[in-house]
């Protein structure tokens, strides 16, 4: 048995963070639908594993909740979402108090904008010892090189960039599993 060092993923010691997903910014990320779909499908995908969810919003008054689909996705574990005006997650006590309560250290990470909140977070995941993991397909930016420079910045950081269909193969670990039958689901699409 290979043991699964720290650049790996587990079930048991992962959460996943979802950044900003928000109505009326989200018609202006580059590729925006599909960063939406790609955080839905893991958002339904780690339901089935049972690893938790942690929804932000930054300024929802002037920038709106979070999207619907994201909402629906997911579902009856639906919890207020943190509310911020910090650029980072890591700014506000309450998503700290979130994020202690939970007691994982391995934070899946995806949302808007790349080089904006999601960067600031990560970066401070990092300098407070938690293992980010980014899901590239899954975060997006108003322009494209502002999110491929934020994607290598936050690389040479020691953050692990990767995509979502790479995450939900790892978090299923096996292929011979009723879990991973229902993530196949989810990947086919």
């Amino acid at each position: 048995m290979v043991d699964r060092g720290p650049k790996r993923l587990s079930r048991a010691e992962s959460v996943l963070l979802v950044v900003d997903l928000q109505e009326k910014l989200l018609p202006k990320i580059v590729g925006g639908e599909a960063v939406v779909a790609a955080s839905c499908r893991l958002i339904r995908a780690v339901e089935i594993l049972g690893v938790p969810v942690l929804v932000t919003e930054q300024y929802p008054r002037g920038i709106g909740t979070t999207t619907p689909a994201v909402r629906e996705a997911v579902g009856a574990r639906w919890k207020p979402p943190v509310e911020k005006t910090t650029f980072s997650c890591c700014g506000v006590e309450a998503f700290g108090e979130a994020l202690r309560a939970i007691g994982r250290d391995q934070v899946l990470v995806v949302g808007i904008e790349a080089h904006v909140c999601v960067q600031q977070t990560v970066l401070d995941l990092l300098a407070l010892g938690f293992s980010p993991f980014v899901c590239a397909d899954a975060v997006g930016s108003r322009g494209e090189m502002d999110c491929r420079v934020a994607l290598e910045r936050m690389r040479d950081a020691g953050a692990v960039i990767t995509t979502t269909e790479a995450v939900l193969f790892e978090l299923s670990v096996r292929a011979d599993t009723n879990d991973f039958k229902q993530i196949l689901e989810l990947i086919k699409g």
